[in-house]
């Protein structure tokens, strides 16, 4: 096959293009800027379908791995913001796509959506605006690709690994506070994780399958306290972290999103209902049970 890939630079894309072209597939990679290993500078955000046709035209699959930053405070409102980088060049792509007769498509988002299938008490949408706008982006992106374009939505949790010098978004606070003499604590709760190359091989195959389905992907579901010890002892300073209580991460976000509301900003992720997000056990069922160890020690090296 021949298959797009925006954002193809990144962590997410680097892996995606890399498994394909292992498996025999021909990959056009796009970025925001022309660099090694872009073959078409792109800016999505404001491109127009007339201008995506040509790009896609000759494909049979997509790949939208472009970046997302959930927590970068804005100015209120976010929803607007959100659907404008998330949203709508998404729904351009694959109007675009769908008229260039493309059959299969990826879409990178997040475990939150599959957080809200399972725990449809959770609210999450209504809470946290980069939750509701991950539902938008997969809903109207299926939309606008119809029924001859199956669209997979990989559900993402923390993505471990690195691709030359690209790391994850999240990993250099976590590596800085790792490295420092400041206490390592952790809230209860915990969180699925996988690797980039597991990421990459969910998506070709996701294209091979036409596959238009939900996909979690996750290899280890991970404590809190256990993943910062890991993530320490990976930073060559090992030791254990202690337990932050629940009731002192929720005071600290809620006090922040004080800060923030003052300022007449808000995050993707509301810092008011944050904690009770991130001490519950955001674990997918089931991992594929692949240890993290290696690329963990990989991407904090």
């Amino acid at each position: 096959m021949r298959i797009l890939v925006v954002g193809g630079t990144g962590l997410i894309g680097a892996h995606v293009a890399a498994v394909l072209r292992e498996r025999g597939h021909e990959v056009t990679s796009t970025a925001r800027a022309k660099g090694p290993g872009v073959d078409h500078a792109l800016d999505l955000g404001p491109a127009p379908v007339d201008e995506l046709r040509p790009l896609l035209a000759g494909h049979d699959g997509v790949v939208f791995a472009a970046r997302t930053e959930e927590q970068r405070p804005l100015r209120k409102p976010i929803h607007p913001v959100l659907r404008r980088d998330m949203v709508e060049p998404v729904v351009r792509l694959f109007t675009a796509a769908r008229a260039e007769g493309l059959t299969r498509g990826v879409v990178m988002g997040s475990y939150y959506t599959y957080f809200h299938r399972k725990h449809p008490e959770w609210d999450l949408p209504a809470r946290h605006t980069y939750v509701r706008c991950r539902l938008e982006q997969a809903d109207e992106a299926r939309a606008a690709a119809g029924p001859g374009l199956p669209v997979a939505v990989l559900e993402l949790p923390f993505v471990f690994g690195r691709a030359g010098d690209r790391l994850p978004n999240w990993a250099g606070p976590l590596d800085r506070w790792a490295r420092s003499r400041s206490p390592l604590l952790a809230p209860p709760g915990g969180t699925a994780a996988t690797s980039a190359r597991a990421v990459g091989e969910a998506a070709a195959d996701a294209l091979e399958q036409a596959s238009g389905a939900d996909i979690a992907v996750a290899d280890e579901n991970i404590a809190w306290r256990d993943l910062m010890t890991r993530i320490a002892a990976a930073t060559g300073r090992p030791r254990r972290a202690g337990r932050l209580p629940a009731a002192a991460l929720g005071a600290t976000l809620r006090l922040a999103d004080v800060s923030q509301s003052l300022a007449r900003k808000e995050s993707g992720l509301n810092l008011r209902h944050l904690g009770a997000l991130l001490t519950a056990d955001l674990y997918v069922d089931p991992p594929t049970g692949r240890p993290l160890d290696d690329v963990i020690r990989e991407t904090f090296a």
